[in-house]
């Protein structure tokens, strides 16, 4: 296979680090609505932080 070839099939540097930052915003958006829906289910049980 021409060294060409390879090059052509290998997606840019570009769409990579894309995909990668994406990949990273997507796990912190669904962390973030776990916390979320864990503190609504912790604070409908009763359990609070108890502020002062």
């Amino acid at each position: 296979m021409p060294e060409n070839d390879i090059k052509a099939a290998r997606p840019s540097w570009l769409k990579r680090v894309a995909w990668l930052v994406g990949i990273w915003a997507a796990s912190i958006a669904v962390l973030a609505l776990a916390a979320y829906l864990l503190r609504i289910v912790m604070e409908t049980a009763g359990m609070t932080a108890g502020t002062s």
